[in-house]
């Protein structure tokens, strides 16, 4: 190998470190980044929870390394007082949120199990699950509200054989007070975020943060992580609001996309109806029959059906559709 394609070898090489190391700061998100610290973390499992721990080395955190998919990455997991508490942090609401948790604590009690006689005489004991939802999106949620994983199941039952229940909490303005003041990470977290996106709407991405982390700054909101996590705070708000701008699209799309293909449909079904009562008063010429399966307007074959049930004949209601 010469020289020049050492140099060029080793310039590749770096180039791939830097694009892994940055999307492994992508993976991360500002609220893992928050909660990653054990004596926030702790502040908010007693919130949530109504305890009053006061040791964080109590906590042993074991979230996971490795997602099930990059968009299914779970948050934070950890244990403490044999409870296994898994922590997501939401911008949107999906009704498959129980589905991932169950996959999840899977993965973590494959994790635990790896080494255990499982077919063996003894009980292998586990830590209790429980799952918990922080939502900050622009959709209007409840306070509270109990998300089950039998919701998705095909055939109801009134006691499956297999459930799991998730906490999902609205940690919007105006949303869980008494838990906001318990946990101040929480609330400057829920601030923060809110004012991003608030500023965001009116200029720039990057003056938007950039003005969000100034004002937290000087307000002594999150001040402690972002004097320490400036840089990475200003990387991740702007990635994970594009990230949410981009899914949000995304979603308004397929939604705009399923609209359109509903209505087809719906003219499609109409044009049916419209031909079979044309049929029974006379014979549908193929130019006609053209015309009411290329019309795409609801209003209009609604009317056209009305007419077309009062006509005697196809001719009179030709005329008064004017076709």
């Amino acid at each position: 190998m010469t020289q020049n394609q050492t140099q060029e070898s080793q310039k590749t090489h770096t180039k791939e470190q830097d694009r892994q190391k940055t999307n492994r700061l992508y993976k991360s998100r500002i609220f893992e980044m928050v909660f990653s610290d054990k004596r926030a973390l702790l502040s908010l499992y007693n919130a949530v929870n109504g305890t009053d721990y006061r040791s964080p080395e109590l906590l042993e955190i074991n979230t996971l390394e490795n997602a099930i998919y990059m968009s299914m990455r779970n948050d934070i997991s950890f244990i403490i007082g044999s409870r296994l508490s898994l922590y997501e942090h939401q911008s949107t609401s999906s009704p498959n949120l129980p589905l991932r948790c169950l996959m999840y604590v899977t993965d973590l009690y494959s994790g635990m199990t790896k080494e255990a006689n499982l077919y063996g005489t003894k009980r292998f004991l586990l830590p209790t699950p429980r799952f918990v939802i922080f939502y900050n999106g622009k959709e209007e949620l409840p306070d509270r509200q109990e998300m089950k994983l039998s919701a998705s199941f095909e055939v109801k039952e009134e006691e499956p054989s297999l459930e799991l229940r998730a906490v999902m909490y609205n940690i919007n303005a105006g949303h869980n007070r008494e838990l906001m003041e318990r946990c101040r990470e929480l609330r400057d977290y829920a601030e923060y975020t809110r004012r991003v996106r608030e500023y965001a709407e009116k200029t720039r991405l990057e003056e938007a943060v950039e003005r969000a982390i100034r004002e937290c700054n000087g307000e002594g909101i999150l001040r402690e992580f972002l004097l320490k996590n400036r840089m990475e705070a200003n990387k991740m708000s702007l990635y994970e609001y594009d990230e949410e701008k981009h899914m949000r699209m995304e979603r308004e799309e397929w939604r705009e996309i399923g609209k359109r293909d509903g209505e087809k449909e719906g003219a499609e079904a109409m044009a049916d109806v419209l031909f079979a009562l044309l049929s029974e008063r006379g014979t549908v010429s193929s130019v006609l029959k053209k015309a009411l399966y290329e019309q795409e307007d609801l209003e209009t074959l609604k009317n056209w059906i009305t007419l077309a049930a009062r006509s005697d004949n196809i001719e009179q209601f030709q005329k008064e559709a004017g076709l």
